[in-house]
């Protein structure tokens, strides 16, 4: 019915108008037609692209987006095995559940991204999740992916290092299974020194307040 009523009050509205322009005279009609004229060249000149870059610039800046960085070179230096302390809370105030795991980070595709490769378990049954972080050198932010056994989608969140506090917080949205619908996360990552790293989950529910829900202490092996 909505669209319907649009129409209704747009052909009345235009009738209206109708009626008002018979009593004028058409001094009025060439400043439509010139304003018509302006807007229409003001539309397209935003529209036009800018001019296309020339080959050799265009080359550098493909070459720059693919070399890796001082970011990649900081995530390298957390290759190797590592234990993980794992607390979680499936609700706010909900009692804590934890576990232990072990992870194993490895740079790839040339130094561009670091894969990390986790296993442990979560009440008597087998954990594993395969985590792909990178630092995009266009957008000036670090980009993670996840996935594990333990669902059927992907997580992907991006946020700015921050050199204060030695820490990257990452945004993005995962899919609640309980509702079916995705909900905003935030995930800390701070790299405390060389053999410890923390990483602190923050969810949203619908309609809810942000609460702490992971926790994971990392130590070097």
């Amino acid at each position: 019915m909505k669209p319907v009523a649009i129409t209704m009050f747009s052909a009345l509205l235009l009738a209206a108008i109708s009626c008002n322009d018979s009593g004028k005279t058409d001094s009025a009609a060439p400043a439509k037609t010139d304003t018509a004229k302006k807007d229409t060249a003001s539309a397209t000149k935003m529209e036009t692209p800018p001019p296309p870059m020339d080959s050799a610039a265009a080359m550098k800046a493909m070459a720059d987006y693919g070399t890796p960085g001082e970011p990649h070179k900081m995530l390298a230096a957390q290759d190797g095995a590592w234990n993980e302390e794992i607390t979680m809370w499936m609700a706010p105030g909900a009692p804590p559940q934890t576990m232990k795991a072990s992870c194993v980070n490895k740079m790839v595709m040339g130094g561009c991204y670091q894969q990390s490769v986790n296993k442990g378990s979560f009440n008597g049954m087998p954990f594993e999740g395969v985590s792909t972080v990178g630092y995009d050198n266009a957008k000036k932010v670090f980009i993670s992916n996840w996935y594990d056994n333990m669902g059927t989608g992907m997580i992907t969140l991006e946020g700015p290092w921050d050199a204060a506090t030695k820490s990257v917080t990452f945004k993005g949205k995962e899919v609640d299974p309980t509702i079916g619908k995705e909900i905003d996360v935030k995930q800390v990552m701070t790299f405390i020194d060389d053999k410890n790293q923390k990483m602190e989950m923050y969810t949203t529910p619908p309609g809810g307040k942000e609460y702490k829900s992971m926790e994971i202490k990392f130590t070097k092996k």
